[in-house]
């Protein structure tokens, strides 16, 4: 894989949950599973869920921008959690699931800015936008069991209630970026 591909980070609740979602659109070429924007340095999966460590769960998206855009990918982020809950989606609840844009360019900031101030005049959500935009730092691949966790478990209980369904919409609303 080329180190000249832009790489996005981004936290939407439940890592599981945002890979299963991206390791399906075109121009992904690679989805990890991390935690990232925390204090501590190689924390594990306990440590993250414990809040002490101020990190996030998030996916590490290595992309091809000719086949597609920042623009792209933030409005599938958008459309497969709620950017309104802060510290939340769903039953996962801890400031690891906060919504969360770590951009590693200024084009990537400037995008995520745009976008948002466009979903709040558009009234697109029914509350506020909370989705923090900040610059990646400190950041963490998860644990190996952590990778690929929906492709490997699709019948886990979480996987086929809260992860299946954001797959689902993906693919009825964003057909023409699947794989």
């Amino acid at each position: 894989m080329p180190d000249s591909l832009p790489v996005l980070t981004l936290g939407g609740g439940c890592f599981w949950c945002t890979e299963a979602v991206f390791v399906r659109v075109r121009g992904v070429v690679d989805v990890e599973s991390g935690y990232s924007n925390g204090q501590t340095q190689r924390p594990s999966y306990e440590q993250v869920c414990s809040g002490s460590t101020g990190h996030n769960e998030v996916v590490r998206l290595t992309y091809d921008s000719a086949r597609v855009s920042v623009r792209q990918l933030l409005e599938i982020f958008f459309a497969i959690h709620d950017p309104t809950t802060l510290n939340r989606q769903g039953n996962d609840i801890g400031t690891q699931y906060r919504s969360a844009i770590y951009y590693s360019t200024p084009e990537q900031k400037l995008e995520a800015e745009l976008l948002i101030a466009e979903l709040e005049q558009m009234a697109v959500f029914h509350g506020p936008i909370v989705t923090e935009v900040l610059p990646l730092a400190n950041y963490w691949p998860a644990e190996d069991y952590h990778q690929d966790y929906f492709e490997q478990h699709p019948n886990q209980g979480y996987c086929a209630f809260v992860v299946a369904p954001k797959v689902d919409k993906l693919r009825k609303t964003f057909t023409a970026l699947l794989q």
